[in-house]
């Protein structure tokens, strides 16, 4: 599967319902207890871009994008409304956000994540589609300069700094993200009269690995 790096038109995104979703594996044992595994080390996301869409116009634009990426076969970026920064959505982004790693005087890149707590418990999930002129960086608790101390992958997540960061410094990041998905269908099916009088299509999204 190609990967087209190009984001499903926001404005059609705004609206649309979806989140993460896990795989839980329960066992039920013989004396009432349970048994709980999962095969997945992440979540994955899954959205319905059809209950964003408001006019015709909106259709044809979203026939168009299908149709470039040829139904299911490439993927692309899509703008999580309810969670595409590195920041709480209401928070303005800032270079100490996430902690993405710790220098040990060799290591030179590092993966952009972003980290979910709750109580004792986080999960730190990995981001792979950053948004361009979006990413700050921070060493030790100052800010640095793209291109002068560092450089960013915006297509896999990556910052790779020119000099690498010391043993023990703190490498931090904040940064706005995309979701790599793909639809989850090959037919896109709309009835002009229904649309008008309020029905939607489904048009499945899934997120994908890379």
């Amino acid at each position: 599967m190609a990967f087209h790096d190009v984001r499903f038109p926001a404005k059609l995104s705004f609206g649309s319902v979806g989140g993460p979703e896990r795989r839980t594996e329960i066992v039920q044992l013989t004396n009432g207890f349970e048994e709980r595994n999962t095969p997945w080390a992440q979540s994955r996301r899954r959205y319905d871009a059809g209950l964003s869409l408001r006019s015709l116009d909106d259709i044809g634009e979203l026939i168009a994008f299908f149709e470039a990426r040829r139904g299911q076969l490439h993927g692309f970026r899509w703008k999580d409304w309810a969670d595409y920064k590195s920041c709480a959505a209401s928070v303005t982004i800032t270079y100490e956000d996430q902690q993405v790693g710790v220098g040990d005087g060799l290591t030179r890149s590092f993966q952009l994540s972003k980290t979910y707590a709750s109580g004792a418990a986080s999960e730190r999930r990995v981001i792979a589609k950053p948004v361009q002129g979006t990413v700050r960086v921070g060493l030790q608790g100052d800010e640095l300069a793209e291109a002068v101390h560092y450089v960013v992958d915006y297509e896999s997540g990556v910052i790779l700094f020119l000099s690498a960061p010391a043993e023990g410094e703190r490498v931090t990041a904040g940064f706005e993200f995309d979701v790599p998905v793909r639809f989850d269908t090959d037919s896109i099916q709309v009835s002009v009269a229904s649309f008008q009088a309020g029905e939607v299509p489904q048009v499945p999204v899934v997120e994908v690995r890379l």
